[in-house]
Protein backbone atom coordinates (compact mmCIF):
# COMPACT_ATOMS: atom_id res chain seq x y z
CA UNK A 1 0.00 0.00 0.00
CA UNK A 2 1.32 3.09 -1.33
CA UNK A 3 0.43 6.91 0.53
CA UNK A 4 0.18 9.35 -1.87
CA UNK A 5 0.68 13.47 -0.46
CA UNK A 6 -1.66 15.66 -2.53
CA UNK A 7 -1.33 19.11 -2.45
CA UNK A 8 -4.02 21.96 -2.40
CA UNK A 9 -3.93 25.08 -3.57
CA UNK A 10 -5.20 27.79 -1.70
CA UNK A 11 -8.53 29.10 -3.59
CA UNK A 12 -8.71 33.29 -3.36
CA UNK A 13 -11.49 34.86 -1.23
CA UNK A 14 -13.81 35.09 -4.81
CA UNK A 15 -13.54 35.25 -8.50
CA UNK A 16 -13.26 38.31 -10.09
CA UNK A 17 -12.98 39.09 -14.03
CA UNK A 18 -15.98 38.33 -16.18
CA UNK A 19 -18.54 37.60 -14.12
CA UNK A 20 -18.80 41.32 -13.45
CA UNK A 21 -20.57 41.51 -17.00
CA UNK A 22 -22.87 39.39 -16.86
CA UNK A 23 -24.63 39.30 -13.13
CA UNK A 24 -23.73 42.87 -11.21
CA UNK A 25 -24.15 45.63 -14.00
CA UNK A 26 -27.40 46.62 -14.45
CA UNK A 27 -29.37 49.23 -16.16
CA UNK A 28 -29.22 53.05 -15.53
CA UNK A 29 -26.61 51.54 -12.38
CA UNK A 30 -24.63 54.98 -12.76
CA UNK A 31 -27.97 57.28 -12.64
CA UNK A 32 -28.63 57.89 -8.71
CA UNK A 33 -30.09 61.11 -9.55
CA UNK A 34 -33.86 61.34 -11.51
CA UNK A 35 -33.06 62.00 -15.17
CA UNK A 36 -33.36 65.80 -15.40
CA UNK A 37 -33.15 67.06 -12.22
CA UNK A 38 -31.79 70.71 -11.83
CA UNK A 39 -29.06 70.21 -8.94
CA UNK A 40 -27.36 66.83 -10.56
CA UNK A 41 -23.61 66.15 -10.49
CA UNK A 42 -21.67 64.17 -12.04
CA UNK A 43 -18.73 62.14 -10.47
CA UNK A 44 -16.38 60.77 -13.18
CA UNK A 45 -13.19 59.41 -13.87
CA UNK A 46 -10.58 56.74 -14.40
CA UNK A 47 -9.44 53.16 -12.34
CA UNK A 48 -5.65 53.20 -12.96
CA UNK A 49 -3.26 50.21 -11.72
CA UNK A 50 -0.21 51.16 -10.66
CA UNK A 51 1.86 51.70 -13.78
CA UNK A 52 -0.99 53.86 -14.56
CA UNK A 53 -2.77 52.43 -17.31
CA UNK A 54 -6.65 52.22 -17.27
CA UNK A 55 -8.71 49.39 -16.02
CA UNK A 56 -10.95 48.46 -18.21
CA UNK A 57 -12.97 45.66 -16.66
CA UNK A 58 -13.08 47.33 -12.78
CA UNK A 59 -16.61 47.39 -11.29
CA UNK A 60 -17.36 50.77 -9.37
CA UNK A 61 -20.08 50.52 -6.29
CA UNK A 62 -21.17 53.99 -4.35
CA UNK A 63 -23.32 54.95 -1.42
CA UNK A 64 -24.54 58.56 0.04
CA UNK A 65 -26.66 60.33 1.84
CA UNK A 66 -29.60 62.60 0.31
CA UNK A 67 -29.12 65.75 -0.02
CA UNK A 68 -31.02 66.62 3.07
CA UNK A 69 -29.09 63.84 4.81
CA UNK A 70 -30.89 60.80 4.99
CA UNK A 71 -29.39 57.09 4.41
CA UNK A 72 -32.16 54.81 3.55
CA UNK A 73 -32.93 55.54 0.02
CA UNK A 74 -36.64 56.21 -1.33
CA UNK A 75 -38.62 53.63 -1.11
CA UNK A 76 -39.23 51.62 -4.49
CA UNK A 77 -36.22 53.61 -5.85
CA UNK A 78 -34.67 50.43 -7.04
CA UNK A 79 -37.75 48.24 -8.53
CA UNK A 80 -37.56 44.28 -8.55
CA UNK A 81 -39.44 41.76 -10.43
CA UNK A 82 -41.33 39.83 -8.18
CA UNK A 83 -41.52 36.88 -9.81
CA UNK A 84 -37.08 36.43 -11.11
CA UNK A 85 -35.73 39.32 -8.54
CA UNK A 86 -34.31 40.70 -11.06
CA UNK A 87 -33.69 44.67 -11.18
CA UNK A 88 -36.50 46.31 -13.53
CA UNK A 89 -35.25 50.00 -13.33
CA UNK A 90 -35.28 52.77 -11.17
CA UNK A 91 -38.41 54.90 -10.42
CA UNK A 92 -37.03 57.65 -12.23
CA UNK A 93 -38.41 60.02 -9.59
CA UNK A 94 -36.19 59.25 -6.21
CA UNK A 95 -32.56 59.62 -5.34
CA UNK A 96 -31.57 55.83 -4.65
CA UNK A 97 -28.53 56.45 -2.66
CA UNK A 98 -26.79 53.46 -4.61
CA UNK A 99 -24.92 53.56 -7.59
CA UNK A 100 -23.20 50.32 -9.72
CA UNK A 101 -20.73 51.31 -12.54
CA UNK A 102 -18.30 49.42 -14.69
CA UNK A 103 -15.74 51.33 -16.29
CA UNK A 104 -15.50 51.05 -19.80
CA UNK A 105 -13.06 50.21 -22.51
CA UNK A 106 -10.90 53.31 -21.57
CA UNK A 107 -10.81 52.73 -17.61
CA UNK A 108 -13.54 55.49 -17.42
CA UNK A 109 -16.68 55.86 -15.20
CA UNK A 110 -19.86 58.19 -14.69
CA UNK A 111 -22.27 58.32 -11.55
CA UNK A 112 -25.05 60.81 -12.07
CA UNK A 113 -26.04 62.32 -8.64
CA UNK A 114 -27.46 64.83 -6.33
CA UNK A 115 -24.88 66.21 -4.18
CA UNK A 116 -24.66 64.69 -0.85
CA UNK A 117 -26.41 66.38 2.45
CA UNK A 118 -24.04 64.34 5.06
CA UNK A 119 -22.40 66.23 7.83
CA UNK A 120 -19.36 67.59 7.46
CA UNK A 121 -17.95 68.14 4.28
CA UNK A 122 -19.89 66.03 1.77
CA UNK A 123 -18.33 62.90 -0.03
CA UNK A 124 -19.77 59.51 -1.73
CA UNK A 125 -18.22 56.55 -0.68
CA UNK A 126 -17.14 53.97 -3.23
CA UNK A 127 -16.16 50.21 -3.50
CA UNK A 128 -13.70 49.23 -6.05
CA UNK A 129 -14.10 45.68 -7.05
CA UNK A 130 -11.20 44.78 -10.05
CA UNK A 131 -8.97 42.14 -11.40
CA UNK A 132 -6.39 41.55 -9.40
CA UNK A 133 -7.89 42.12 -5.98
CA UNK A 134 -8.67 39.57 -3.68
CA UNK A 135 -11.19 41.71 -1.43
CA UNK A 136 -12.84 44.83 -3.02
CA UNK A 137 -11.25 47.94 -1.48
CA UNK A 138 -12.99 51.05 0.00
CA UNK A 139 -12.57 54.93 -0.33
CA UNK A 140 -14.13 58.22 -0.83
CA UNK A 141 -14.50 60.91 -3.06
CA UNK A 142 -15.04 64.45 -1.20
CA UNK A 143 -16.19 67.24 -2.69
CA UNK A 144 -14.66 69.55 -0.83
CA UNK A 145 -11.99 69.69 1.77
CA UNK A 146 -12.49 70.63 5.17
CA UNK A 147 -12.24 69.01 8.89
CA UNK A 148 -13.47 65.62 9.05
CA UNK A 149 -11.94 62.34 11.08
CA UNK A 150 -11.75 60.36 7.64
CA UNK A 151 -9.74 63.83 5.98
CA UNK A 152 -8.02 64.46 9.18
CA UNK A 153 -6.54 61.23 9.78
CA UNK A 154 -4.89 61.29 6.09
CA UNK A 155 -1.16 62.97 6.13
CA UNK A 156 -0.82 65.99 3.38
CA UNK A 157 0.25 64.76 0.34
CA UNK A 158 -2.14 61.43 0.59
CA UNK A 159 -5.26 63.47 1.56
CA UNK A 160 -5.31 64.60 -2.28
CA UNK A 161 -6.20 61.53 -3.68
CA UNK A 162 -9.23 61.42 -1.31
CA UNK A 163 -10.61 64.71 -2.79
CA UNK A 164 -12.52 64.93 -6.19
CA UNK A 165 -11.60 68.03 -8.60
CA UNK A 166 -14.51 70.28 -9.42
CA UNK A 167 -14.90 71.12 -13.21
CA UNK A 168 -17.08 72.77 -15.38
CA UNK A 169 -20.76 72.05 -15.73
CA UNK A 170 -21.63 70.64 -12.40
CA UNK A 171 -18.56 67.82 -12.74
CA UNK A 172 -15.94 66.42 -10.26
CA UNK A 173 -13.44 64.60 -11.26
CA UNK A 174 -12.05 61.43 -9.18
CA UNK A 175 -9.32 58.83 -10.65
CA UNK A 176 -8.86 55.80 -8.25
CA UNK A 177 -4.94 54.37 -8.37
CA UNK A 178 -5.03 50.89 -7.07
CA UNK A 179 -1.27 51.12 -6.53
CA UNK A 180 1.61 53.05 -7.06
CA UNK A 181 2.70 56.47 -6.76
CA UNK A 182 -0.39 58.64 -5.95
CA UNK A 183 -1.94 55.73 -5.04
CA UNK A 184 -5.78 56.26 -3.16
CA UNK A 185 -6.28 55.95 0.57
CA UNK A 186 -8.59 53.26 1.25
CA UNK A 187 -10.46 52.68 4.13
CA UNK A 188 -10.66 49.58 6.32
CA UNK A 189 -13.91 49.91 8.65
CA UNK A 190 -14.24 47.39 11.27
Amino acid sequence: MSTMTETFVPTPSHTVGPFYGYALPFPDGGQVAPRGHPDTIVLHGYVLDGAGDPVPDALLEFWQAAPDGSLAGAPGSLRRDPVTGGFLGRNGTSLTGFGRVATDADGHYALFTLPPGNAGPPYISVCVFARGLLHHMFTRAYLADGADPVLDSVPGPRRATLLARPGENRTYRFDIRLQGEGETVFLEFQ
